[in-house]
């Protein structure tokens, strides 16, 4: 392991395995010589999608010279990638569904079961904790109707889950700004329906930006459904930019309290950066080291 970590830091690793240029020659900056030493209460991620403009060696290792964990949202072609790094995919696509259309209608949850039963242990393979999943949008259907569906369809993927040790993370969205019409919109509607399914391995995937716009209370909500949310997603409001000063949520205090709930997954920075995305990305991790 020491050897690895040698070698990452020569800022080669991003060449010999990728085959291309080394990563400072190909973003004009190459990481920090030392990995950042953090406190470990907050596991941190970063999801893939808010950094196209490098590859994903490139992310992997200036992620893990910020002191990251994991990176989020990978497709399975990619699962592996971050281990090369020292990092994990903490929250992997696996066939889960899409935001429109996933676990709200029953005639969604034959092809679900399928894809997360092949896929499923193939995530605990690679080490991938978490697998994603939606709600689906209401279409005019009730939300009580939604909420006996998406339970139906946990119960019958919780066993797969709970078989290979990954968790399903069905995702709370708002649909005020960003996703109109997708019904797992408040907490209280995710938390019911986890909680009738009753496994350790079928949580809410709590993102804090869309939260906020539907609903605020963060902090309380947070501990008073802690022991159903297994994974965290960030972003500033409004315009879930930088999660700095410029916007209303007050990172800091959410962070502690998440951290004094002894909560052991992830929180994954999923903001878009609006100024240099590493420098944004490593004051964010900065921020929620608490």
């Amino acid at each position: 392991m020491e050897n690895r970590r040698k070698f990452l830091k020569s800022g080669l690793a991003a060449a010999v395995l990728t085959g291309t240029s080394s990563l400072a020659e190909q973003t004009g900056s190459a990481p920090q010589s030392l990995p950042a030493q953090r406190k470990g209460r907050i596991r941190q991620s970063a999801s893939r999608g808010c950094y196209k403009q490098f590859t994903l060696d490139q992310l992997c290792e200036h992620g893990a010279q910020m002191g990251l964990k994991g990176i989020d949202l990978l497709g399975m072609e990619d699962w592996e990638t971050p281990r090369r790094y020292g990092l994990i995919c903490a929250m992997g696509y696996a066939g889960g569904g899409s935001i429109p259309d996933a676990l709200n209608r029953t005639e969604n949850h034959a092809a679900i079961e399928a894809a997360f039963r092949k896929n499923i242990p193939l995530a605990a393979k690679a080490g991938v904790p978490n697998v994603i999943t939606f709600s689906g949008n209401r279409r005019g259907m009730p939300d009580e109707e939604g909420a006996r569906n998406t339970i139906a369809g946990l119960n019958r993927l919780k066993k797969i889950a709970e078989d290979n040790g990954v968790t399903i993370c069905l995702e709370l969205l708002n649909s005020k700004r960003n996703h109109k019409d997708y019904m797992a919109d408040h907490t209280a509607w995710g938390a019911r329906v986890m909680r009738e399914v009753n496994s350790p391995r079928c949580k809410l995937l709590y993102d804090i930006y869309h939260m906020q716009i539907m609903e605020g209370d963060l902090i309380a909500t947070v501990r008073e459904n802690i022991d159903v949310i297994g994974h965290f997603h960030t972003g500033g409001v409004p315009g879930r930019a930088e999660i700095d000063s410029t916007q209303e949520i007050y990172y800091p205090a959410l962070m502690k309290a998440i951290a004094d709930l002894n909560f052991s997954g992830y929180v994954a920075h999923e903001f878009t950066p609006r100024r240099d995305p590493l420098t944004s990305l490593r004051q964010a991790v900065d921020l929620c080291d608490v």
